[in-house]
């Protein structure tokens, strides 16, 4: 059994350092909620250096709330801005002598295109055009999934270690209760239990059936580091390699 573990870095956290040898891919900020030119590239060096898959993290353009602000953008106007990003990370991952391996949109672009076709649709267009090869990834059972599946994309359902659920298999908002994850123990066992059967307890307290491929650590959590080491030791104890392939 296998499992990727990824996290979203460049994004101007002290963490990305200590976590890059601790995850198989990073999902790199493209500019639009965080990082810049050199974030871009600095972190393209350390995932070669640790040999981590490269992936680009585009958002919406809102910086000043680090992409968590809900857009209601134009189809068209959502596909040139991921190309853009896309891009962006492209360019500089080529000329270190990396390439891209995935896509992740961030934040309520992420949230967003899980549940409105149209807006999942653009994104897939956007990673198909820039490169068919491109890995998308996104939530479980998502519209973003299914629209990479249109497309003719390879998909990764992704889950999360630090996230609250909701009964339907989405995240819990961010601003609601029960949105984040804090304790250790209850993040390792929440994330085997999606990992090894296909479930997560929700916070309305029934299973939720989700398909794990990828778990997610946020890279500017307080406990990413801490999480990322027992994640680690807990795949080890039982087995399952972590890899991004």
């Amino acid at each position: 059994m296998k499992i990727d573990l990824n996290a979203d870095l460049g994004e101007g956290c002290e963490n990305d350092s200590a976590l890059m040898p601790l995850i198989t891919s990073a999902n790199i900020a493209c500019g639009f909620h965080a990082g810049d030119a050199q974030t871009m590239r600095q972190s393209v060096l350390l995932a070669l250096k640790h040999g981590v898959a490269i992936g680009a993290h585009p958002s919406f353009p809102d910086r000043e709330n680090f992409g968590r602000t809900a857009m209601q953008l134009p189809p068209d106007v959502v596909y040139a801005q991921t190309l853009y990003q896309i891009g962006a990370l492209a360019a500089i991952a080529r000329a270190e002598g990396g390439a891209l391996t995935h896509v992740k949109p961030h934040g309520m672009l992420y949230n967003q295109a899980a549940k409105e076709p149209l807006l999942a649709d653009a994104i897939a267009r956007a990673v198909r055009n820039v490169e068919p090869s491109l890995i998308l990834v996104g939530l479980a059972g998502s519209e973003l999934i299914r629209a990479g599946i249109h497309h003719g994309l390879t998909t990764r359902e992704e889950v999360f270690a630090d996230r609250g659920y909701l009964a339907d298999g989405s995240l819990v908002p961010r601003s609601e209760p029960g949105a984040l994850i804090h304790d250790e123990d209850e993040a390792v066992a929440r994330t085997l239990e999606m990992v090894l059967n296909g479930r997560v307890m929700s916070r309305d307290g029934v299973w939720a059936k989700v398909n794990a491929q990828t778990v997610c650590l946020h890279g500017d959590g307080a406990q990413a580091l801490a999480f990322a080491r027992r994640l680690r030791e807990a795949f080890d104890a039982r087995q399952i390699a972590v890899r991004a392939d």
